[in-house]
């Protein structure tokens, strides 16, 4: 038997995977739609760069569900809902559809009864750690009715996808929780390591750390952290709000989230003015640190939550 994929959101993730899974066994082609490809500006560069990785550019969501047995959706964190809304309005009953996205329980509950309306087998996915270097092996657990049957079908085409629970839900308070303090750590380092830059002490605080923590590299960390937050603090930022929303949902004030979200949300807004331009992504912790004085804070209204 074989399967045709539909990729939703060919950003960097949905890149990874349609290239990764194009030509496995049992894979007869992989589709894609993304909103830039109806885009006037860019519409052509984006579904020239979806044909370079091998998938077939779809002209719309409709389109998309009409020639795919499994839909695998890669969006923004503030999209997860509303893609899985628009595709339950095409989806053809028995399709599988598999939500990579950092949304909280309550968002994929939401999404999983939309589709499930229309017929279709709905499986959230928690992806446990940055998709490269690990590209479609990164560790996923997986949740619902039928995620260990879509666990198998995985695992043949040599991804670690592991069903952890039959409950919708599960798999993404397990990924929410891990945000929590994984994309935290960033904010605190970037605070932390910008405001002993800025006094001058980063000599002495860093050693400190080194001899609580001897086993994380603070110095090649930091800059790491920096890096990752500047090229994508906006979709960082997006996932804590969801985290966010998560806490809320586990009836807890998210304070720490919330904090963290906003932390994000003004690195990306300052690299989205340029702030950042010339730093290599190589560049060492210091040189992102030392741009940082002085700019005030330029997040976007859009990135507040609602």
């Amino acid at each position: 038997m074989t399967i045709t994929l539909g990729i939703i959101g060919h950003g960097e993730v949905g890149g990874i995977f349609g290239r990764g899974l194009r030509g496995q066994d049992g894979v007869a082609a992989v589709h894609a739609w993304d909103l830039r490809f109806a885009d006037p500006a860019a519409g052509t560069a984006a579904r020239a760069a979806a044909e370079a990785d091998g998938l077939i550019a779809t002209g719309g969501m409709q389109a998309l569900c009409a020639a795919c047995d499994l839909l695998i959706s890669a969006v923004t964190a503030s999209s997860t809902l509303a893609v899985a809304e628009e595709a339950a309005r095409h989806v053809r009953p028995g399709t599988r559809f598999l939500d990579l996205n950092s949304a909280s329980p309550g968002t994929k509950q939401r999404a999983a009864a939309a589709l499930e309306a229309a017929g279709a087998d709905y499986v959230e996915a928690g992806v446990m750690t940055s998709v490269p270097p690990y590209g479609i092996r990164v560790p996923m657990l997986l949740g619902g009715a039928h995620a260990a049957a879509l666990a198998d079908t995985l695992a043949g085409w040599g991804m670690d996808a592991r069903a952890v629970s039959d409950r919708l839900g599960v798999a993404s308070a397990i990924k929410m929780s891990r945000s929590i303090m994984i994309k935290g750590l960033e904010a605190l380092v970037i605070e932390s390591y910008a405001t002993a830059r800025r006094y001058g002490v980063e000599a002495h605080v860093l050693p400190t750390l080194a001899e609580t923590f001897p086993q994380i590299d603070w110095e090649r960390q930091g800059a790491y952290f920096f890096s990752r937050v500047v090229q994508h603090g906006k979709r960082r930022a997006e996932e804590m709000r969801e985290a966010a929303r998560t806490v809320r949902e586990a009836g807890f004030e998210p304070f720490m989230a919330s904090a963290t979200a906003d932390k994000q949300a003004w690195i990306a807004a300052l690299a989205a003015s340029g702030v950042f331009a010339d730093l290599p992504r190589d560049a060492p912790w210091q040189a992102y640190a030392d741009r940082l004085p002085g700019q005030a804070d330029g997040r976007d209204a859009a990135d507040e939550p609602g």
